[in-house]
């Protein structure tokens, strides 16, 4: 099991409140996205779980270098790039794998032509789509926390997908492609 952990701690320091936001809805999502892995294998789909609970905890860890105050941080890159960001990272460390769930967890996955038609500065358009077994769960989960209320308990499923309404109607089909494969976290039961 990879120490995540010291991994954060190369670019977050224990105690700054990036830190701390970025450490509680990481583990947040980590168990929602273990517990519906668990939920799947009682149904006879493998998950590597053990990779699942490492991916979500390290999601999100190129935020440190956007701009987005609200969640304490304070770089210089557009927030959207934060997944971007957080793949080179991981993928500088080996961790290539770990690095496309950073990658493709942003909303539920981003299409080129959405990249393109919102002018997003993602460079070049490609689709950044959850793939896997284990990027959707942790795609998925991550819908259920927010990072500018870290440790509030998991929105229900009607404000995820209130939430992710706002982006359009891909955006939600895709979700609820993901809710009828994973289901509503409020009736897990492992």
């Amino acid at each position: 099991m990879l120490d995540c952990l010291s991994i954060i701690e190369r670019y977050y320091t224990p105690g700054n409140d990036d830190y701390r936001v970025l450490v509680i809805h990481s583990r947040q999502v980590a168990e929602l996205a273990v517990a519906l892995s668990q939920r799947l294998i009682g149904q006879g789909t493998p998950v590597d779980i053990e990779f699942v609970e490492e991916a979500a905890m390290l999601h999100d860890i190129g935020m440190c270098r956007t701009d987005a105050p609200g969640i304490h941080c304070h770089g210089s890159e557009p927030y959207i790039l934060h997944g971007i960001i957080g793949r080179q990272m991981l993928d500088s460390m080996g961790l290539f794998r770990h690095a496309r769930v950073c990658e493709r967890h942003t909303g539920t996955g981003l299409t080129a032509a959405e990249i393109i038609a919102e002018h997003l500065p993602i460079e070049p358009p490609r689709d950044l789509l959850p793939e896997s077994l284990e990027e959707k769960v942790i795609c998925y989960a991550d819908k259920f926390f927010s990072k500018s209320r870290p440790g509030e308990p998991a929105k229900t499923l009607e404000r995820a997908r209130t939430s992710l309404a706002k982006f359009g109607g891909d955006t939600l089909r895709r979700f609820d492609d993901m809710v009828a494969l994973f289901g509503d976290p409020a009736h897990l039961t492992t």
